[in-house]
């Protein structure tokens, strides 16, 4: 009987216990072997089990496999039995073929399961680590040296809204704005050039971003170099921003403005007023500061409540941004107190028209809660540089202004003097 075609080295293993059974899935995997059959008495073992479902031969006894070993001109067997007289009948079957029994075997065996032990593990570490990356919050790309995207994780794919098929082989510029481009290129080139190896490293940089659908967004990128195999690679982490950014400059605004009206608040009109002056100074006109008090503005909030009160000073800011220029600043400074920034306001008496205006709108009726009310304001102003040079004084002036106004009658107004 001719011998059947192989693909490989052809092996007989004897013992289908731990180590036939781990021998047997390493020569599965391996290309170079071909089994011709495994033995051992025991069914259940689970060397045999393999190999009834790979559909390897299996034999009870080393004499079945005897006639089939011998129709190849060369071979070895793996005597993973542990039982002399078996090597021994091995040894008298096959003559001149090569047998690995005893200690030699034992050896082979205990290096098998130490290759399968590290095999697993690697295959462990490389699921957590693909895991990782799978799951991570936060973009990672792979990219190579050349800028062409190797390696696209789902948090990527969410932030740009590109599939993982998309983008690998695409180059990584494709995910930047414009002007980021241009840094990006010159910087790798700069840092290729320089021959250097290891030493690049982004740590929390902001770029802004494009996806897919066209989108620009802030993104925080961090990046380092990697080598595997003395090809270089570029991972880069990358997150979306946005919602952050948004909340910083909310936190800002809070700190610069009002929280019920929104205008500017004190420290902000201060630096405001100051900035004003400095300009004043430089193209040398006028600039004015108007003080304004509320008329009536305690009765109404004891009269319909504190809600009331807080949606009749939101009321009054929005008419206040209404009389003044966009070059203008109007600020809450607090409880019912406002106050105003008119730059380049020429004259005394183009200040007083603004402070008249400031007086018509508030003495229109305002509705709170289904029920009509008035008030009035008193109004001081005082200008720069004829009334006072530096921002506090200005301000205290116009202050002092202001209770001229209320003395004298209130809903007026009054320049300093």
């Amino acid at each position: 009987m001719a011998a059947r075609k192989i693909h490989g080295y052809p092996v007989l293993i004897l013992g289908a216990g731990r180590g036939g059974a781990a021998l047997l899935e390493m020569f599965i995997e391996d290309e170079h072997v071909e089994v011709l059959g495994i033995v051992d008495p025991s069914d259940a073992a689970p060397g045999i089990l393999l190999a009834k479902r790979m559909g390897i031969p299996v034999y009870s006894h080393v004499s079945q496999a005897v006639p089939l070993c011998q129709e190849y001109p060369d071979f070895i067997v793996y005597n993973l039995t542990h039982d002399d007289a078996i090597a021994e009948e091995v040894s008298r079957a096959f003559g001149n073929k090569k047998v690995t029994s005893g200690p030699e075997a034992k050896l082979f065996w205990q290096i098998v399961t130490n290759l399968k032990r590290i095999k697993v593990e690697l295959e462990n570490s490389q699921n957590q680590l693909n895991a990782i990356i799978h799951h991570a919050m936060d973009g990672i790309l792979t990219i190579s040296e050349s800028g062409e995207i190797q390696g696209f994780n789902p948090a990527a794919e969410e932030i740009f809204g590109y599939a993982q098929d998309e983008m690998i082989g695409k180059p990584v510029s494709i995910l930047l704005s414009s002007d980021t481009q241009k840094q990006y290129r010159e910087e790798i080139q700069r840092y290729l050039q320089s021959g250097q190896r290891g030493s690049v490293g982004i740590r929390g940089q902001e770029v802004v971003a494009t996806r897919k659908n066209g989108e620009q967004f802030p993104m925080e990128l961090s990046a380092s170099e990697m080598e595997i195999k003395e090809q270089r690679f570029f991972v880069a982490i990358v997150r979306d921003v946005t919602e952050r950014k948004l909340v910083e400059r909310k936190i800002k605004h809070m700190a610069h403005h009002d929280y019920l009206t929104g205008l500017p608040n004190r420290s902000l009109f201060i630096d405001q007023l100051e900035q004003a002056i400095r300009l004043a100074k430089r193209r040398q006109h006028k600039t004015a500061v108007l003080f304004l008090d509320l008329d009536g503005f305690k009765q109404v909030n004891d009269a319909l409540g504190h809600e009331a009160g807080d949606q009749l000073l939101k009321e009054v800011a929005a008419r206040l941004k209404t009389v003044i220029r966009d070059s203008d600043v109007a600020a809450r400074m607090g409880g019912d107190e406002f106050t105003f920034v008119l730059n380049d306001i020429g004259s005394h008496e183009n200040a007083a028209a603004v402070a008249q205006k400031i007086i018509d709108t508030l003495s229109e009726k305002f509705n709170l809660k289904g029920r009509d009310c008035r008030i009035g304001g008193s109004v001081g102003i005082a200008v720069h540089p004829d009334d006072a040079a530096d921002h506090e004084a200005l301000l205290r002036k116009a202050d002092e202004a202001m209770y001229v106004a209320k003395k004298s009658g209130k809903n007026t107004y009054r320049l300093f003097r």
